[in-house]
């Protein structure tokens, strides 16, 4: 697709002058940055996790867009995963032949944009809209982990940056609409499942 082939040229030389720096930088750095790329998901994952049980004691809105955070993340992927199967985007690693610090993913594992990227932004917005102390934590992890696909040289910038916009626009979209189950927040509290729900 045009699009996509255009921000290919533009960012090829900045994806080559990452992987280049990458290969020049101590193993132990390329190893973390790596291990964060491959399990950093799990953070986001946890922090999901801590906002329900904090918010169970708040506003049942709060509470709602909390238990609707994994739904959320989940719609963006598809989203994003829908935008991949469009454009068809070859790999960096295999398009520009460098050397880089992860396997390069089999053909057909189309590049644009970042999976990584924007299930990271939409778990980051949708804890942020929920906990502002706990997305501090998340809103930068994510901004991290989309730099790490590029460092191990499976993207390009182009790829992670769509990827950050396409996860966070779809889960500030459907957070906001999350706040709507109140009400049914507020019916559970009175039901067996409240644990759920509230703290006591």
């Amino acid at each position: 697709m045009p699009l996509a082939s255009a921000a290919t040229s533009a960012d090829g030389a900045l994806y080559t002058w990452i992987t280049e720096l990458a290969q020049r930088s101590p193993t132990a750095l390329d190893s973390a940055v790596r291990i964060w790329s491959d399990y950093g998901l799990l953070l986001f994952a946890a922090l999901m996790l801590a906002s329900w049980w904090r918010s169970r004691s708040g506003d049942p809105a709060r509470t709602a867009t909390a238990l609707c955070a994994p739904l959320v993340v989940v719609a963006a992927y598809l989203a994003n995963d829908l935008v991949k199967s469009v454009f068809h985007e070859q790999r960096p690693c295999r398009t520009l032949h460098v050397v880089t610090v992860e396997a390069c993913p089999a053909l057909g594992d189309w590049s644009f944009p970042s999976n990584h990227a924007a299930i990271a932004a939409a778990a980051a917005t949708a804890i942020w809209l929920t906990d502002r102390r706990l997305g501090a934590i998340a809103v930068p992890a994510a901004v991290l982990m989309a730099a790490s696909r590029v460092w191990i040289g499976v993207h390009y910038p182009h790829d992670v940056l769509i990827g950050l916009v396409t996860g966070a626009l779809v889960a500030w979209l459907l957070t906001a609409a999350a706040r709507r189950c109140a009400p049914a927040v507020v019916r559970l509290r009175g039901t067996p499942l409240r644990p759920l729900v509230a703290t006591r």
